[in-house]
């Protein structure tokens, strides 16, 4: 183990490596060696920045010496297998939408509802969040919204209405969508510059794994024993985790030295702060351009694709496996080649698969399922680049507070969109699907817009990178 991380052993000479040593051995050498030392932990973002910006002031590694450096890797699958959770949590939802239609009786618009309450709660609950998230450390924070997360979720399995089924989507988007955003602060305040790009891959690779996994299993779930069973399971895998994070996490407490503030001019300085604003815009044109389309798109292959209900897990693995492969590739391309770049191809590809969905006809499983892996993955890359892009460009004193304030932006712009979507289509639970294309024509001009607001989100300069130090 000592000679993977470079210094440090969790266990002592000559004992057999536990499994979880194992684990974090393999991470290890995915993230390549000497995944994190005390010494490499930046003082912010080491990119290579072409203007001139504001130095960034120093921070506290995460890791002190001697207090467990070695444990990064773990700390980052500890991070994905929850984020796992709430990422099922979130995008069981959307296929389970015809099963929906049909129990509950509701409408395409009744529907938006059950999944833009998630991002609206979400997107009030992280305003709120980011006036305290970074007066409090990152363990403390992680483990109190993981704990509501799971909550939230149980009781979506025990809603036995559509009103209620809103409410408990409230409950939950309120603690996930915040957890969210934290992760990849944690990530940031954990992993140097040079391979964030790979860990945010990982992290994000949840996705891929819930969609392989997660959703196909849960579709099944709610087909056999009813649409609640997916959420009661997920409670109950969540709650192992919640005893890792405590764990495997230290205290993460390296941003807390800064001048401490009342926490409403500390959540407006959040919001109006000159690099954040780009930052925010960006990530609002996406979710917005992203979220009119995909709740649909199950509801759509049922009723205009010739896709059985049955049929959806195969959609859903098929795309999984591909932003399985692509995202930590993206996530090297982006360390090799920079996030701006990346982003800029992906974004363009995303745009073209979006439109195929959206104007896909009846063409059965065997195109309908490769061209919606191409579209998850391409919008997977496209989150994956933009992510990084965004947290380079954020002072590690501000990134817990302004991570907070960006879920909370993205989760509102997500909602906005699915309400947006939902509001122009009609048909659904029985009959086609009408105006789909259009939806997809707005998404793509929503989304191509942020091909130029990209460039204005500039990266920090650590004070050993800037000239003359």
């Amino acid at each position: 183990m000592g000679d993977i991380f470079g210094r440090g052993r969790l266990s002592q000479p000559g004992l057999r490596p536990c499994p979880s040593e194992r684990a974090l051995a393999f991470l290890s050498g995915i993230l390549g060696e000497n995944t994190i030392d005390p010494r490499d932990l930046p003082v912010g973002a080491a990119e290579k920045a072409s203007s001139t910006v504001a130095p960034l002031p120093s921070a506290e590694p995460a890791f002190p010496a001697g207090s467990g450096g070695d444990r990064a890797g773990l700390i980052l699958f500890t991070l994905a297998a929850m984020q796992f959770i709430s990422t099922v949590d979130f995008m069981i939802v959307m296929p389970l939408g015809p099963l929906l239609f049909d129990t509950l009786g509701i409408d395409t618009v009744q529907f938006s509802w059950v999944v833009s309450a998630y991002t609206f709660a979400a997107g009030v609950a992280g305003i709120a969040a980011a006036a305290v998230l970074d007066r409090v450390g990152r363990r403390s924070a992680y483990m109190v919204l993981s704990a509501g997360l799971l909550l939230g979720t149980l009781a979506c399995g025990l809603a036995p209405n559509y009103q209620l089924l809103v409410a408990a989507r409230c409950l939950t988007g309120a603690f996930g969508g915040v957890l969210g955003g934290l992760s990849y602060a944690i990530v940031a305040d954990v992993f140097p510059e040079e391979r964030r790009g790979r860990a945010t891959g990982w992290l994000m690779s949840a996705f891929a794994v819930a969609s392989v996994v997660g959703v196909p299993i849960g579709i099944a779930l709610g087909n056999r024993y009813g649409w609640g069973a997916p959420f009661l399971v997920l409670a109950g895998l969540g709650l192992p985790l919640l005893a890792m994070a405590a764990w495997t996490m230290p205290p993460l407490t390296g941003h807390l030295g800064g001048p401490r503030r009342r926490p409403l001019p500390q959540l407006l300085d959040t919001l109006t702060y000159p690099s954040h604003r780009p930052a925010f815009a960006l990530t609002a044109i996406l979710m917005f351009g992203a979220f009119s389309v995909i709740p649909y798109i199950s509801a759509s292959y049922v009723s205009n694709a010739g896709v059985t209900e049955a049929q959806l897990p195969v959609v859903f693995v098929a795309g999984g496996m591909l932003t399985l492969v692509s995202t930590p590739l993206v996530g090297r391309l982006i360390d090799r080649y920079g996030a701006l770049r990346v982003f800029r191809c992906v974004v363009p590809l995303a745009a073209v698969m979006t439109l195929v969905v959206t104007h896909l006809p009846a063409v059965g499983l065997a195109v309908a399922a490769p061209v919606a892996a191409l579209m998850m993955a391409s919008n997977t890359g496209r989150l994956v680049s933009s992510v990084s892009l965004i947290t380079a460009s954020i002072e590690p004193r501000r990134r817990g507070g302004f991570m907070s304030v960006n879920a909370s932006v993205q989760h509102i712009a997500c909602g906005l969109g699915t309400v947006c979507g939902g509001l122009i289509l009609e048909g659904g639970g029985g009959e086609p699907l009408r105006y789909f294309g259009t939806v997809g024509v707005l998404a793509v001009a929503v989304t191509l817009t942020s091909l130029w607001v990209a460039g204005s989100v500039r990266p920090v300069v650590a004070p050993s990178s800037r000239p003359g130090s």
